[in-house]
């Protein structure tokens, strides 16, 4: 699969890690999936709040990847914002087809808990950003054995449909 996103969108989604630095910023893809030619094209980019707490934590008892969690290294989406989001997308024939998010100081490659909480069909952009604002991002994907693979991102131009 490769995701089609356009250079001012990459541009947002660099803004808001260098934004929520040294926390994790995270955020929807939204846009239409094509089958045929296995891509899924962004249509919008749509930032949102990381809500994560200690309360959230699906995997409080078993996490052990981090001896303190906090927004520095985790990030959560209030599944209002996402089923408000599905709605909203649906009415415009568009789905949701990928979940970003930063991390900071850290590479761009998904952790145990990014592959616990992700979804199959997702595209999932990892932007990793240093104290200096340098940013890197990778997108990933499940394959159908529950590991992420790296997916390729295409840039489009405005004008591209």
């Amino acid at each position: 699969m490769t995701l089609i996103l356009q250079s001012e969108q990459i541009q947002l989604m660099k803004a808001e890690a260098a934004q929520s630095y040294p926390e994790e910023c995270c955020g929807l893809l939204l846009g239409v999936y094509d089958a045929r030619q296995e891509l899924a094209r962004v249509t919008a980019v749509m930032p949102v709040e990381n809500t994560w707490t200690a309360a959230v934590n699906p995997f409080a008892e078993g996490d052990r990847s981090q001896s303190s969690p906090s927004k520095r290294n985790r990030f959560w989406i209030d599944p209002q914002i996402l089923l408000q989001a599905q709605r909203e997308s649906r009415d415009r024939g568009w789905s949701i087809v990928g979940i970003y998010h930063s991390h900071p100081d850290h590479p761009a490659v998904p952790s145990e808990r990014d592959r616990q909480l992700a979804w199959s069909g997702y595209s999932y952009p990892i932007l990793s950003i240093t104290a200096e604002g340098k940013v890197q991002m990778q997108s990933w994907r499940l394959n159908d054995r529950d590991q992420f693979v790296t997916e390729t991102i295409q840039t489009a131009r405005l004008d591209e449909k």
